[in-house]
């Protein structure tokens, strides 16, 4: 059982590599949430649902914590581009994306359910991406693999080469958490980063 009183509801370790940055104590709890659009879904709408969702799978099992859930869907012309999980994927993923901009719709939703909490914001992401080569695109794939990343890319590391821009009011949202829209909601379910422990 987890001792923290913050749980970040996710196995992604980009999130949790995030959350670290706050400085917090906190435990990671898989949510276990089918992750299937439904019919007709718009990508922004898919990304506030799933952390709610996580959030609220993993604050069933611990009420008295306060549970960070995120997700981040890539919206290609309203189209849904989720994690390749393949190279063949990836490189379709990318070919599709040159010379596009592709916004990343990334949700954050905070619940504490033994106060009834519930707190969730999205923070959209406009990516350019250069018009790329076949060659760019494999060399990036080799290098990176970015298998378990939206759009197959990573802003963070080599996966800046492959694009003209990025438009946000949150850097972090990119990554995967939007760190301070998150703060914010922590501040309201009343946990303080910045907090003088007692």
């Amino acid at each position: 059982m987890p001792a923290s009183t913050l749980i970040l509801a996710s196995t992604s370790r980009y999130r949790r590599e995030l959350l670290i940055r706050l400085r917090l104590p906190f435990d990671v709890v898989s949510p276990e949430v089918d992750e299937t659009a439904h019919p007709g879904e718009p990508p922004s709408a898919l990304a506030e649902r799933l952390a709610l969702a996580k959030a609220r799978a993993v604050a069933d099992r611990y009420p008295n914590a306060v549970v960070i859930g995120s997700d981040q869907v890539a919206d290609h012309g309203g189209l849904a581009i989720g994690k390749p999980g393949t190279h063949e994927r990836a490189v379709e993923q990318l070919r599709a994306m040159r010379g596009h901009s592709i916004v990343f719709h990334t949700a954050v939703a905070v619940v504490h359910a033994t106060r009834g909490f519930v707190a969730q914001a999205r923070v959209p992401v406009t990516v350019r991406f250069r018009p790329l080569t076949d060659a760019e695109i494999e060399h990036y794939l080799r290098a990176e693999e970015p298998y378990d990343c939206a759009g197959s890319a990573k802003a963070e590391t080599l996966g800046i080469a492959l694009l003209d821009a990025i438009e946000s009011d949150d850097p972090t949202a990119l990554v995967g958490l939007p760190l301070i829209r998150t703060c914010a909601l922590l501040r309201e379910a009343g946990i303080d980063p910045l907090a003088a422990p007692s």
